[in-house]
């Protein structure tokens, strides 16, 4: 009988080694894990934070999952808050061509797996890889624009499929059951953009996490499922949130070409898709430094898109909306020539200054020859200066990766808060060895919360 597409990815998830992940896609995928720590510890900082934590834990009343940055909970309760404390203040992972963080969902439930099971590092970075890419598989096979077409979100739709690789991986589950367990996650896929502009679109991801857990998990007790949930006719992902797909995109090269190393990284807070704005006006600072004061206009181009979802905020309400305003983003980089959590504070985004500047001061419109993250500014100075950059790849991007430094930096700056510097440099050291590291347990119990840094 003929393997079928679920069935392919299914085997290649359930059988992947350490050997078959080329060098560079192993370092790749330690440079996502810190980066996803760092992002952990800064969600504490989220505005519904503590709406998510209390649910959380109120899911169970047992204490076995470590929570990043905080304290235990349930394994239910602490895969799902971890997963939103990941996506909580806008500054986790990007895959551009599924518009998908991938991260938040794929990496909760390995790592406390990882640390129920005590595992080893060598084994989490391979069910990390094996996540990583099926969810990016799942997401390329999906002709993502006809997925988007129908309002589907892809962290919801997708995330699932990784989180249970991931989980799968880890437990040792044979391709057949891998199969069912992708079957489990797709009968759980969902989000749509209808909740764009509220915290709920951050819930796709948290929620994505969990139901690959629980598919993972109830495969694993031979729960009957279908094996071929992507391409089934009636009801099947291509089918139901697409028009039928790729599938050949699925499994095309698998195990030789990795989409996970696709996945950007974010060095700024902020949406994903002004990440290319906030590169540009960084570089042209880097050229000439300027104050708000100094400007005459800032005209800033986007794809029309990124637009669409970013350029309509110039009278931003509270944080939330000036994470995702590329009218309030380019005007506090400009005025503070940086771009961190204190920019996204009350005393900042309500300061007077910021919020003229980004209801006059920056001209934003589409412009139809830019695609995707491409951005053009130009900032007229009182002078008489013009300052003119482009972006096509911004900072954290494919083509324009993060440094290791500053992955570390990210994690310093906002690790600080909940643990100690010398938890803070095992953490980094031990990611950048994970091979080496004999407990994902002990790994995992130096990201818990420190009393002295609660106190």
């Amino acid at each position: 009988m003929t393997e079928s597409t679920t069935e392919h990815l299914a085997r290649f998830a359930a059988s992947v080694k350490y050997e078959d992940i080329p060098a560079p896609a192993r370092e790749y995928c330690k440079d996502i894990l810190l980066d996803t720590v760092a992002c952990a510890f800064a969600g504490h900082l989220g505005e519904e934070t503590d709406q998510i934590a209390r649910f959380a834990k109120s899911l169970a009343t047992s204490t076995e999952s470590a929570v990043i940055g905080g304290d235990n909970l349930s394994l239910a309760g602490a895969t799902l808050l971890n997963g939103y404390l990941i996506t909580a203040v806008t500054m986790c992972d990007i895959h551009r061509s599924t518009l998908t963080h991938v991260t938040p969902e794929v990496v909760p439930p390995a790592l406390l797996i990882g640390e129920r099971d005590n595992v080893s590092g060598r084994d989490l970075l391979v069910a990390l890889a094996a996540g990583f890419e099926v969810t990016t598989r799942v997401g390329v096979g999906s002709d993502y624009p006809a997925v988007r077409k129908r309002g589907y979100h892809g962290p919801g739709v997708f995330g699932p499929f990784g989180a249970a690789a991931a989980v799968g991986r880890l437990r040792g589950l044979s391709p057949e059951a891998m199969a069912r367990a992708f079957g489990l996650a797709g009968s759980q896929a969902g989000g749509t953009f209808a909740a764009w502009g509220t915290p709920t679109v951050k819930f796709h991801q948290c929620r994505g996490a969990l139901s690959g857990l629980m598919a993972a998990l109830l495969a694993e007790q031979n729960f009957l499922a279908t094996r071929e949930f992507l391409t089934a006719k009636d009801g099947g992902l291509f089918n139901t949130f697409s028009t039928g797909g790729h599938p050949e995109q699925v499994t095309a090269e698998l195990g030789k070409r990795w989409e996970f190393e696709q996945i950007a990284l974010r060095l700024w807070p902020s949406a994903s898709s002004i990440q290319g704005m906030n590169t540009a006006l960084f570089d042209a600072l880097d050229e000439r430094p300027f104050k708000l004061k100094d400007v005459k206009r800032a005209h800033i181009r986007l794809a029309p898109t990124v637009f669409n979802l970013h350029g309509k905020l110039s009278k931003y309400k509270a944080k939330f909306d000036a994470l995702i305003s590329a009218h309030y983003t380019a005007a506090v980089i400009i005025e503070d020539h940086a771009l961190t959590l204190e920019q996204f504070t009350p005393v900042r985004y309500d300061d007077p200054v910021l919020r003229n500047a980004a209801a006059s001061l920056i001209d934003l419109q589409p412009d139809e020859s830019l695609s995707d993250v491409q951005t053009v500014v130009e900032i007229e100075l009182n002078d008489g200066t013009k300052i003119v950059k482009r972006c096509n790849s911004p900072r954290g991007s494919a083509d324009n990766r993060l440094t290791r430094a500053q992955i570390e930096s990210k994690m310093r700056t906002y690790a600080q808060k909940r643990i100690g510097k010398a938890a803070i440099e095992r953490i980094i050291a031990s990611i950048w060895a994970l091979e080496d590291v004999g407990s994902v347990r002990d790994l995992l119990q130096t990201m818990r919360q420190e009393v002295r840094a609660a106190a």
